[in-house]
């Protein structure tokens, strides 16, 4: 076992003995738990769970996979999200999407191989004056720029390398 899995393994178990009463129906708290701690949800800690909450692994995985904010595969230290809702998308958020994938050299719904940056699209985030409006760790960029768009992401990879 690597040094990870042994580390992710060990705040698995943490995370589920918060939950003692071993209730079914804390699954999904559960699950927000794991993701918070993990950044998505490895088939070892879905595999966990069922075990702990005496649910099938099957059940556990349906879940999983029928919420659209759970992910199961790793996701980037950071996530930069675009609105392409409608006032977003006619003041240029595809273009900013565009750039982005450029710029990282990932797809929307891809992560950098090092795992520092996923970037993601999403439908309508519900801030329609701003637009368009990029999310950065869950912070809103309003009235976004291709140049203060590559500048954000510039600034935030460049706090990931190791100095």
């Amino acid at each position: 076992m690597s040094e990870t899995q042994a580390s992710d393994t060990g705040r698995v178990a943490a995370i589920l003995a918060r939950y003692p009463r071993r209730d079914p129906g804390d699954l999904v708290n559960i699950l927000h738990d794991l993701q918070a701690a993990l950044r998505y949800l490895p088939e070892s800690a879905l595999q966990e769970t069922a075990s702990y909450l005496g649910l099938s692994p099957a059940h556990v995985y349906g879940v999983t996979t029928f919420y659209h904010g759970f992910h199961t595969e790793p996701r980037g230290e950071h996530t930069c999200t675009v609105c392409m809702g409608t006032a977003c998308h006619v003041r240029g958020a595809p273009r900013l999407l565009e750039q982005l994938e450029r710029d990282t050299g990932v797809t929307a719904g891809g992560t950098t191989p090092d795992l520092s940056l996923t970037v993601e699209e999403v439908s309508c985030v519900g801030a329609c004056a701003l637009g368009p409006l990029v999310l950065i760790d869950d912070e809103y960029h309003g009235h976004m720029t291709g140049e203060r768009l590559s500048r954000l992401v510039d600034e935030l990879l460049k706090k990931e390398e190791p100095t």
